[in-house]
């Protein structure tokens, strides 16, 4: 199947007159179900990333607005993804597997299984990653705000289960917690396009990952500490980087094993309000060493019992 989008500017369009007013697009409750993951970015340089308040919650060259689960038993539950605005379906796809190792994933089929919805006016949103065999919507379908398009997976480019919405206007892409200002730019703003806006938090997870050890800060920025293959008889370390971390905020890093036991678990309430801070937690191997398969690590940040980052990290012991 051809690409659902074509290559596309990432200069934001002037507002038209009939600009949508945008729901939620997952049912989920942000802080409790759900967290935003990663905002659209707003740094053209390479290698480089800021999202729209001038914050680290982005990913270089990130299109849309990540919405995910805070686990992937809720993928298995299934949560429905919805349709933001009014509008008629243009294009779908489905079929593609919902697989971590991402299997068969191409540049033209990253954003798995999708769906595009046209609002009129030249606006146009695009809802990526669900569930293989979910996609309930057809070309040419009206669909309201609210109507369910499929389920949340993980299908496409992806490692954690989240629904990525990106928003366009007149072929350009928008960020629909600042639509009113350039992409090369960031900072306040009056505009936005959502009914009821997220919350937006400063403090977020850089990045989280499996190690054999006790990485330092250096390995873990410039990804030598991570891996993703490991023997039975090495040790289980998984790392999680937070940047400005309020006093009081909860630090929890834990790992599963392939059977989905929690194999160890650690909270740290952090106290020194640092710009960039790194804490790893793990275990030995157990007499025997691990049993082979693949293993999901977590690292999650709370504030007052609210989700405001999550990230997740998978090795595989062979």
């Amino acid at each position: 199947m051809r690409p659902l989008i074509a290559a596309l500017c990432v200069s934001a369009a002037p507002l038209a007159a009939e600009t949508p007013v945008l729901d939620l697009p997952i049912d989920c409750v942000p802080g409790r179900t759900c967290y935003i993951e990663d905002y659209v970015d707003h740094d053209p340089a390479r290698g480089r990333q800021r999202d729209f308040a001038c914050g680290i919650n982005s990913r270089d060259g990130h299109k849309g607005t990540d919405i995910a689960l805070l686990s992937f038993d809720a993928m298995e539950a299934g949560v429905e993804v919805r349709a933001a605005a009014p509008g008629t379906v243009l294009r779908m796809r489905d079929g593609m597997v919902d697989d971590y190792t991402m299997p068969g994933v191409t540049d033209d089929n990253a954003c798995g299984n999708a769906a595009i919805i046209d609002h009129g006016d030249g606006w146009q949103t695009l809802y990526c990653h669900m569930k293989q065999g979910s996609v309930s919507v057809t070309p040419g379908q009206e669909v309201k705000a609210g109507d369910r398009l499929g389920l949340v997976g993980l299908s496409g480019q992806t490692t954690h289960p989240h629904v990525h919405l990106t928003v366009y206007h007149d072929g350009a892409l928008v960020d629909p917690f600042r639509p009113d200002a350039s992409l090369d730019s960031c900072g306040d703003s009056a505009g936005t396009l959502w009914a009821d806006p997220p919350a937006y938090y400063r403090t977020g997870l850089v990045t989280a990952g499996f190690s054999t050890s006790v990485p330092s800060l250096a390995a873990v920025g410039d990804g030598s500490a991570r891996v993703t293959e490991t023997a039975p008889d090495s040790p289980l370390v998984v790392y999680a980087h937070a940047g400005h971390a309020e006093p009081g905020d909860v630090l929890t890093i834990r790992a599963r094993d392939p059977q989905g036991t929690e194999i160890f678990r650690t909270e740290e309430t952090l106290t020194d309000p640092q710009v960039s801070q790194m804490r790893a937690f793990g275990r030995k191997a157990p007499p025997g060493g691990w049993p082979a398969g693949a293993y999901l690590g977590e690292a999650t940040l709370t504030r007052d019992g609210t989700v405001i980052a999550h990230r997740n990290a998978h090795v595989t012991v062979e």
